[in-house]
């Protein structure tokens, strides 16, 4: 999907803005977390859902390779919980992040592909023949 130039600065802002929530959250006290009606995991999979949605749509030309290095990041986060006071790591945190992440990056992709469609249906109908 080709954006306007200050739309795409504004994604892309957002999605760093968003990452860096994300960190501050995941690494800071657990006081400055927002806590949601969410449980857990619930929590985790809206705050990684956004984030993947916001990065694979401020970089859809390089969607495939910015997921996979989520996925990495991702899990570094979680190791860093293991230096952070009163934080813990958790295999189940990264696997329902890194998931949620990458379907907020699907969810980006057929944000696209249906916004391709549309766009095409209405040049087909725009330029019909003329009588």
């Amino acid at each position: 999907m080709c954006y306007a130039k200050g739309m795409s600065i504004f994604l892309r802002l957002f999605a760093w803005l968003l990452a860096a929530a994300v960190t501050l959250a995941t690494l800071g006290p657990a006081d400055w977390r927002p806590h949601a009606d969410l449980g857990q995991d619930g929590e985790h999979a809206l705050a990684f859902v956004l984030t993947g949605l916001a990065f694979g749509l401020a970089y859809p030309r390089r969607r495939w390779a910015v997921a996979a290095v989520a996925v990495v990041l991702i899990g570094v986060l979680e190791l860093m919980q293991l230096w952070a006071p009163g934080r813990h790591a958790r295999l189940e945190d990264f696997i329902v992040d890194a998931l949620t992440a990458v379907a907020g990056f699907a969810l980006a992709a057929m944000l696209e592909w249906t916004m391709s469609r549309l766009r095409a249906n209405r040049g087909l109908t725009n330029e019909g023949p003329a009588e």
